[in-house]
C-alpha cells in the first residue's frame, strides 16, 4: 500500500479543483476509512478497490 503523497508523484492519484483526491485510473473520488488505533487513515477507491495510506 503506497502513501497518498507517493501516489500523487507516480500519477496514480490526481486532485480536482476542490483539492479532493481522485483515482487516476477510474476518476472516482476516494473514500476514507479511519482506524482509531492507527496514525494514518486508509483512502480507498470504491470503483477499483485500490488503497493508499494518508497521514493524519
Amino acid at each position: 500500500m503506497k502513501s497518498t503523497r507517493k501516489g500523487l508523484r507516480d500519477g496514480d492519484l490526481e486532485k480536482d479543483n476542490y483539492e479532493r483526491l481522485l483515482c487516476a485510473d477510474c476518476g472516482e473520488s476516494l473514500k476514507t476509512e479511519n482506524s482509531p488505533d492507527e496514525v494514518f487513515s486508509v483512502r480507498i477507491c470504491a470503483e477499483c478497490g485500490r488503497e493508499w495510506k494518508e497521514l493524519r
